[in-house]
Order: structure tokens, then sequence, then C-alpha cells
């Protein structure tokens, strides 16, 4: 596997729910924040700027394998508790492309999950191809035999 993209993502209080775990609904917003950082941040730092034009998510499949807390012990003064997102490219197709995510509460892997992304023309309304220059940045962070 290539390298992967590492987002320390810091958590809120409103992401509690009623049991003083992260709600589920929530690891979406999390997942969304790394990948966000990734596509546009890190796209635009390797000269693609084209994602923040527009993409679309067409999927998502996430697995809950532990409850997160909110962990004020982790927290400081200056600082609210985070988690640890690592995401990569799973799968390169002509029009969409599959980012793989895995969530760490410290340590502890906590939840993996799956988005299908399609790029988008906003001005046309309908998907679009991926580039060359797009498929040269997310092959960066692409994983073993999943590029079509």
């Amino acid at each position: 596997m290539s390298d992967r993209f590492v987002y320390h993502c810091a958590l809120r209080w409103s992401d509690l729910d009623a049991y003083g775990h992260i709600n589920n609904s929530r690891f979406l917003t999390l997942y969304e924040e790394a990948r966000v950082a990734l596509m546009f941040a890190g796209g635009r730092a390797w000269g693609v700027g084209s994602f923040a034009d527009g993409v679309v998510i067409s999927r998502h499949e996430i697995d809950y394998l532990r409850p997160v807390e909110y962990a004020l012990g982790r927290a400081t003064a200056e600082a609210a508790p985070t988690v640890r997102i690592e995401l990569w490219v799973e799968e390169i197709r002509g029009a969409s492309f599959t980012v793989a995510y895995e969530l760490f509460d410290g340590e502890v892997l906590a939840s993996r999950a799956r988005s299908v992304l399609v790029p988008f023309d906003l001005t046309r309304q309908r998907p679009r191809r991926i580039t060359p220059e797009e498929r040269t940045f997310l092959l960066t962070y692409a994983s073993q035999g999943g590029v079509a």
C-alpha cells in the first residue's frame, strides 16, 4: 500500500449522543473533514484544484467497531480531544473512485468506512470523467491492485 493520508480531527461537544459517545451519524462528518482535507487542501498542494469544483458522494459504508468517547482526560485548555483518521484510495475507475478510511481512538481502531465519489460538473449538472491530473494525484494514495 502507498502512503496513507493522516488527519487528526478535533471532537466537538455537540458530537455526543445521550450515552456520552460520539453519535454514529457524526462519524460521517469526521470522515468528511478528513476527505475534504485530502482532496481540497492536499489536492491543491499537488496542483490539482478541480475536486473543489465539484465531486459528489454516490455511496457511504461504515462499520462501527467500538464506541468513541469524548474523553475529557485527553483534552487540554487549548485543544479538544481528537481522533486520528487514516485514508487512502481503494479504487480508481474512469468516472469514480473509492476512498477507504480507518478511525482510531488513541491507538484503538474504532471504525472503518468507504465512500464512492464521482467528479461532478456543477455547470452541466452531470458526472464527469477523472482527469489525468486527478488520477495522478489519487494514485499517490492508492492501495495496490485497486486501480482500474
